[in-house]
């Protein structure tokens, strides 16, 4: 294998020799193209710089005449515009003195106009005679006559309205009068009506809803009672089948003890038959208490057989009764056995424990002493103690206590079935009982619901009767008042009529102030006129003079716009000729403009053939700089590359001498010899294994695999086997260890579970109790009683309190009220403290759902539980009754804002002050 590995590294080392040469040489090919094209490179750079410069000079030459060409664009635009502008101010100018020239001609004509307007005011003004003094005076005459003729009209009005409001006064009260009548009859007939259709007579649906509701309450008791005597039966039968229970479960607790007994023993006593024989200690039967005896007399022979065909069997024989010394008593009566151990049996005797020594000496030959509790002695001398273990004896004890014990469970196993049959039967009873009281608990509902319904309707008959009186003597009081009424209002009426009938109208003063309103308008008219004339003439004087004034602004406005026209008419002819003269300006300007941009055009275009000429002059140069570009770029990749292949075959190449090397060092060092020698070496033996490397790697593989399936030689194994021997004997020793420990600590457990269970239901008895007597001490009757539920143990047991205040049925606690739940809660807790006593005992507005009458029993009750017991009680409440019953009181006051203080009051002392 190290040849194989030679000859690859050499002629791997030669194979990258070669190529490490030939990259070499394609190293220094690719480095002269790349020098070459670098050279063209540079030139086609070189020869690039004054391209772009005359290009660069080209194009800002063309350029400048393009900037040249805009600005002369701009121009020709700015003198069209110029020119419009001119003929547009001329035109404007033109328009405005026409404007103002016609506002010349107006103002002329409206100055001629005005001036023949305000001489006719003038004239006006002048020829119009002063009347206002004496029309003043004439208006004033007739409103003091209107004055005058209007009071006497106010004053006949006042008179005659005075009199009218006492007329229409009296008729109001005679109407009202009359209405109060009527009003009053017709309430009064109302009242009589509605009296009349009251009926106070009893209602036949309210005798009915009455008997109904008899009737009703009737079978409600009758079904209460009957679901009180389920409840009874059904507890009377939870009690019998809950003692049926314990009755069966310890018979059959003592039949199982005596069958797993039995069991136990019937697998020790039997034992495999020999050959398929039965012992002999099968059919012997000692008497109780002999069975030491019989095993000391007879010992392991039991274990013979009866039958012939067995290899060890008991032949029988017949043998007389030896003489026996006196104190010795036969065996052979005292035991029930095959004839054919009768001879055996006849030659033993029975003896008290200390005789037996002194009668051995005189045993006939092939007799046997024995002692109930086991001694043997021997006609020749041989002695057993009862010591001496002897496996007989306890294999017949055994039997014997089989037999005990099956003769038990014979006894037990009638019992046991009539156990469970009594259980059965109280179970069936509670079934029964438990169906009955559903049924009896179904019945209630409906008949309570049915009373319900009938003492409803029986009230609302009740209430409607109620209403019906009540209403009747209603009536009969408002009747009385209505009549009352009507009287008195037919009084007033009456003393109202005659006071109208005397009221007469005077028909003189009605004439009187029809001529006063007469005399009245005329004397208004009169002045109306006075005053009409007085106000016309007052409206044209001022209208003559404002006329004139009007006339007069006027005048002077047309002055003014007719000077401000004639200057704005000089202005207007001094700006036409500037803008005319600018407009002939103007249009000599293109001649010019045309000129230069014909020269600018012929620049523009020769600058255009010198950057066309320029720029492909310089995309040629471009393009071949491009392509040497590339060139160069191939060439240095080339070169790259070359090198990069140059760099492997290099670290290839010495790679593999390296690996020659260290192979050849390998032969010398492993071989002793050169790799040469080692090959002709394998050329003479001519060795057929594989030539190449991954060959001879395979059938070294191949060599390996056997060899380890030979298996590993593990030259500890003794040392191994004698630690796991160690730790195994530690861990054995751990496992008892922690088995022993369990064990006791399940003997702990059960320890503590049982003087928990005994301690719990101590104080369950003695809570239980007290929870009665103060049960009853609080509801001042009624019964009730704590109840281990939902389990027989009482370590694994529930809570359940059932309670029954007077007048009720016993029911959990969860149905009862608010304050039964708490006076319930608090007899409790004082039977706890009854049983065992606490200093303190902090009770927090237990009180708070109670009513008067209950918190005065709920206090009564902590004085009785101060004096029986040394508890110190501590209430927090809010109840006045509660806090007057205490002995001492302790508060928080804020007697100012933000500041509490603390309040004490010692109620016994503040008592016996008050008593001094």
């Amino acid at each position: 294998m190290l040849y194989a590995k030679y000859a690859e590294a050499r002629a791997a080392a030669q194979r990258l020799a070669a190529e490490a040469a030939a990259a070499v040489r394609a190293v220094e090919e690719t480095a002269r193209a790349a020098a070459a094209a670098t050279t063209r490179a540079a030139a086609a750079e070189e020869a690039l710089r004054p391209l772009r410069e005359a290009e660069t000079i080209a194009a800002a030459v063309l350029n400048k005449l393009a900037i040249d060409k805009d600005r002369l664009e701009r121009e020709e635009e700015a003198h069209a515009a110029e020119l419009a502008r001119l003929g547009g101010d001329l035109e404007r100018i033109d328009a405005d003195a026409a404007r103002e020239s016609h506002i010349v001609e107006d103002a002329e004509v409206a100055l001629k106009r005005l001036a023949e307007d305000l001489s006719g005011v003038e004239a006006a003004i002048a020829a119009a005679p002063e009347r206002g003094p004496e029309l003043e005076a004439a208006a004033k005459t007739a409103e003091t006559a209107r004055a005058d003729a209007d009071a006497e009209v106010e004053r006949l009005a006042g008179e005659l309205a005075a009199r009218e409001a006492h007329a229409r006064a009296a008729r109001a009260r005679v109407e009202e009068a009359q209405g109060r009548v009527a009003r009053t009859r017709r309430a009064l007939d109302q009242a009589r009506q509605e009296r009349a259709a009251v009926a106070t007579t009893a209602n036949p649906q309210a005798l009915q809803a009455k008997a109904e509701l008899e009737a009703a309450e009737t079978a409600l008791a009758a079904a209460r009672a009957a679901l009180d005597a389920a409840e009874e039966e059904r507890s009377q039968a939870v009690a019998g089948e809950m003692t049926a229970r314990e009755a069966a479960r310890k018979l059959e607790e003592q039949l199982g003890r005596f069958t797993a007994e039995a069991r136990a023993l019937a697998g020790l006593v039997a034992q495999a038959k020999r050959g398929g024989f039965a012992p002999a200690l099968d059919s012997v039967a000692p008497a109780r208490g002999y069975e030491a005896a019989l095993a000391a007399a007879v010992g392991d022979d039991l274990d013979a057989a009866l039958d012939p065909a067995a290899p060890a069997y008991w032949g029988g024989r017949d043998a007389p009764a030896p003489a026996w010394p006196e104190g010795a008593t036969p065996l052979a009566p005292l035991v029930e056995a095959p004839p054919a151990l009768a001879a055996r049996l006849a030659y033993v005797a029975i003896v008290d424990r200390a005789d037996g020594d002194r009668l051995q000496k005189v045993l006939p030959p092939g007799g046997r002493l024995v002692s109930r509790e086991g001694d043997l002695w021997r006609w020749d001398g041989f002695t057993a103690r009862a010591e001496a273990p002897k496996p007989a004896a306890v294999r017949l004890e055994q039997k014997t206590r089989l037999a005990e014990v099956e003769g038990e469970i014979e006894k037990l196993e009638p019992k046991a079935k009539a156990a469970r049959e009594t259980q059965g039967l109280a179970a069936e009873r509670v079934r029964k009982a438990e169906e009955a009281l559903r049924n009896a608990r179904r019945e209630p509902p409906a008949l309570e619901q049915k009373a319900a319904q009938a003492r409803n309707a029986l009230q609302r008959f009740d209430q409607e009767a109620a209403r019906n009186e009540a209403r009747a003597a209603s009536l009969d009081d408002l009747i009385g008042r209505f009549e009352a009424e009507l009287a008195e209002h037919e009084t007033q009426l009456a003393a109202v009529t005659q006071e109208a009938s005397g009221e007469a109208e005077d028909s003189g003063l009605a004439e009187r102030l029809a001529a006063a309103r007469a005399a009245s308008a005329a004397a208004r008219e009169a002045a109306s006129n006075a005053r009409s004339a007085y106000e016309v003439e007052i409206r044209e004087r001022d209208g003559r003079t404002r006329r004139f004034e009007a006339l007069a602004r006027d005048r002077d406005d047309w002055t003014r716009r007719s000077t401000a026209a004639a200057k704005r008419l000089e202005q207007l002819a001094e700006a036409r000729t500037k803008a005319h003269a600018a407009l002939e300006a103007a249009k000599a300007a293109p001649s010019t403009l045309q000129a230069r941009r014909e020269k600018l055009l012929d620049e523009l275009s020769t600058a255009e053939a010198r950057r066309a000429k320029t720029s492909d002059a310089l995309a040629a140069a471009e393009q071949e700089r491009t392509e040497a570009d590339r060139a160069l770029r191939a060439a240095e990749a080339q070169a790259g590359e070359a090198r990069e292949l140059r760099a492997s075959f290099s670290a290839h190449a010495e790679a593999a001498t390296q690996r020659l090397a260290e192979v050849t060092a390998m032969i010398r060092e492993t071989a002793q010899m050169e790799p040469e020698a080692l090959s002709q070496k394998l050329s003479d033996e001519a060795v057929a294994i594989p030539a190449d490397a991954e060959g001879m790697e395979a059938h070294l593989f191949n060599l390996e695999r056997q060899r380890e399936s030979i298996g590993p030689v593990n030259l500890r194994a003794e040392e191994e086997a004698a630690e796991y021997a160690s730790r195994l004997e530690t861990m054995q020793a751990e496992r008892a260890d922690l088995t022993g420990a369990i064990a006791r600590l399940r003997q702990g457990i059960d320890q503590l579970n049982g003087e928990g269970r005994e301690r719990l239901t101590a104080a369950f008895g003695v809570i239980n109790e007290h929870f009665k007597t103060l049960f009853q001490t609080l509801f001042q009757g009624g019964q009730a009683e704590l109840r281990l539920v939902e389990s027989d143990d009482p370590l694994e047991a529930g809570l359940e309190i059932y309670a029954c205040p007077p007048g009720k049925r016993l029911a959990s606690m969860s149905l009862m009220s608010g304050g039964e739940q708490a006076l319930t809660a608090a007899a409790l807790i004082f039977a706890v403290f009854l049983a065992q006593p606490a200093p303190i005992c902090v009770l927090d507005e237990v009180d708070a759902p109670l009513d008067d009458a209950n918190v005065d029993r709920f206090c009564n009750m902590i004085d009785e539980m101060c004096r029986r017991t040394a508890t110190r009680f501590i209430v927090i409440t809010h109840n006045p009754v509660t806090m007057a019953r205490t002995d001492r009181l302790f508060g928080v006051t804020m007697a100012e804002r933000g500041v509490s203080q603390l309040v004490s009051v010692d109620l016994r002392q503040a008592e016996a002050m008050a008593a001094q």
